[in-house]
């Protein structure tokens, strides 16, 4: 570690500040986002396999996508297995953590238990979205190699939804993190084969944090010295943690206003491929593509390098897919990326003319910026290129609320919502802010 990390005394005093209306309203945009995400994860193989295991679980309060209400924790377990299935969930990049998909389940799941509000989720929502953003910014590339970051500091995320929740003291609350910390856990070797394990990464991070959260309520203690401990989260499992950067120059502005969010259904890590294949797309219409070369930083190509996808899985961690299929068919929709696609004999030929090349100046910059370069060679002589720093819903280049509300009936059109249902949803996550309970958009769910 290049310096002594800070403890989980630092995260109870950075979450005792006070929650703005500004936060609330951005964090009842990630509701929405997820809502809309996970409503469409429901028709994937993942969410119909844990739509079946729900319906063998005991009864509760707590709406789940799958049907019947659940029980806290297992309404956390099974509406967290499902807003990343179809990669278009929110996104931090200089932490590489989805916060949305772990924290608004377990948060909508312990407030509709616990008959919060609107405002005290939400509140709690930022809270979450705080220590998951900082931790994840903090453990390092080599941590990055073999875990995946949305379910090692999911956890702790939703252990800080839990503990706003339930308006713990300091004391509880650094129990209620030393036994998130105890069960932190995703290795990658899902994304090395065609599971389903990232989907259930998400949905434990979320009810495993509220199980400590409700465990440190009780008296149940915890270590609180699980990140810096001799046996603890940063020595076991980060040997080069950057511990400098979980406070960094911003300990005073909520992180959930950075937070990406993503237009495209892909791998994050190809969404500048994207871009760049759409930029480039009207002046290669109807010529004779030769070459493509596609440069960008070091973990774009290592983990989307797919040269001939054959499952929607793969299709999403293609580089080469991402470039094909946009190039040939514009902005991308949720077929794009389904075995259908995959197996279009025009899209394949083109898959077959992308190069990957790992690019040293995106990989110095990188994460802070998702960039990539393209080359295209014509038959008829032409050269083109094109070049993008940042990916669409980075800060840098937000997507409007049109573009959110756009995104949202696109993704809750593909489950049967109507227009009108889908509006009365974009409003009822925005009536959050001031609801006296989180009611209205919970009922969605069922």
């Amino acid at each position: 570690m290049n310096d002594k990390p800070p403890s989980t005394a630092d995260w109870v005093r950075w979450l005792a500040r006070p929650v703005g209306r500004a936060e609330r309203e951005r964090a009842a945009l990630h509701v929405l986002d997820w809502l809309a995400c996970a409503s469409a994860g429901t028709r994937t193989d993942p969410g119909l396999a844990m739509g079946r295991f729900a319906r063998t679980l005991g009864p509760g309060p707590c709406a789940t996508f799958a049907g019947p209400g659940l029980a806290e924790g297992d309404a956390a377990l099974v509406n967290g297995s499902l807003g990343n299935v179809l990669e278009m969930d929110d996104f931090y990049r200089t932490a590489i953590v989805h916060p949305g998909p772990v924290l608004v389940p377990a948060a909508l799941a312990m407030a509709q238990a616990s008959g919060a509000s609107g405002a005290d989720m939400l509140d709690a929502l930022v809270k979450g979205f705080e220590i998951m953003i900082r931790l994840g910014r903090t453990v390092g590339p080599a941590h990055y190699r073999y875990f995946h970051n949305t379910a090692t500091c999911g956890v702790f995320g939703a252990a800080a939804v839990g503990a706003a929740l339930l308006k713990l003291n300091a004391s509880a609350m650094r129990d209620a993190f030393g036994n998130a910390g105890t069960q932190a856990s995703g290795l990658w070797q899902c994304r090395l084969e065609d599971t389903m394990s990232k989907q259930l990464h998400n949905g434990r991070a979320a009810q495993s944090g509220l199980l400590a959260a409700r465990l440190a309520a009780h008296g149940f203690t915890g270590a609180h010295a699980i990140l810096e401990g001799e046996l603890g989260f940063f020595r076991a499992m980060c040997p080069d943690a950057q511990a400098e950067r979980m406070a960094g120059d911003d300990e005073d502005r909520w992180l959930i206003h950075d937070t990406s969010f993503k237009p495209w259904p892909a791998c994050r890590h190809a969404h500048a491929v994207i871009d760049l294949a759409l930029a480039l797309r009207p002046q290669v219409a109807g010529a004779d593509i030769v070459s493509i070369d596609v440069h960008s930083y070091r973990d774009a190509v290592r983990i989307c390098n797919q040269p001939q996808p054959r499952t929607p899985v793969e299709a999403k961690f293609s580089l080469q897919h991402a470039a094909a299929v946009c190039l040939l068919r514009g902005a991308p929709g949720l077929d794009d990326f389904d075995v259908p696609a995959t197996q279009d004999s025009a899209v394949a030929q083109l898959r077959r003319q992308v190069r990957l090349h790992e690019d040293d100046a995106l990989s110095a910059v990188y994460p802070a910026h998702f960039g990539a370069v393209m080359h295209i060679a014509l038959r008829d002589g032409r050269r083109l290129q094109a070049h993008v720093s940042d990916a669409l819903g980075d800060p840098e280049i937000p997507l409007s609320l049109a573009q959110l509300h756009g995104k949202a009936h696109m993704l809750l059109s593909a489950t049967a919502h109507t227009d009108q249902q889908i509006e009365a949803i974009i409003a009822n996550c925005a009536a959050l802010v001031d609801a006296p309970s989180v009611g209205d958009v919970a009922r969605w769910m069922r």
